[in-house]
């Protein structure tokens, strides 16, 4: 059974990086332009420190978390910027995310950091850029380098 498992983690791990890339983006998206239930009246003003640049890193960063393009970097900024929602927006309210309304920033921070760990899994554009660059660099001739 645990073969079975493994054998399937890449195409888990890449469905699951597909979700929390979506996810976060419309959050993003919400923010931004009101859309997916976001209240339009909430909207940041751009340019407005941090929320716009939340929404902008939200989208952005869920795009191409979604599209596995650029995973791990992707997912790094992403979490800061989680962290940062999280200890600067909600944690002085009060200590607990239940309480303090950042169940959302405090999971998707863990969330996206894991994939700055593990990569993106199958199905990401990563994997097939990567395989290009690997396969270019074993076609390419070695240059003779030339004895003066």
């Amino acid at each position: 059974m645990t073969g079975r498992l493994d054998n399937a983690q890449p195409y888990v791990l890449g469905l699951f990086r597909i979700v929390v890339g979506l996810l976060f983006a419309c959050h993003g998206a919400a923010s931004l332009f009101g859309v997916l239930g976001g209240a339009m009246g909430a909207r940041p003003e751009a340019g407005a420190w941090p929320g716009w640049y939340a929404a902008v890193i939200q989208l952005v960063g869920g795009s191409l978390i979604l599209l596995g393009l650029g995973t791990r970097l992707a997912a790094l900024i992403s979490s800061g910027s989680m962290a940062y929602a999280y200890f600067h927006v909600h944690q002085p309210e009060a200590l607990w995310p239940i309480q303090n309304g950042g169940e959302a920033s405090a999971m998707f921070c863990w969330t996206l950091l894991l994939l700055v760990f593990t990569g993106s899994g199958a199905f990401g554009l990563d994997r097939l850029f990567a395989g290009r660059g690997e396969r270019a660099e074993a076609t390419r001739p070695e240059r003779a380098t030339v004895a003066a």
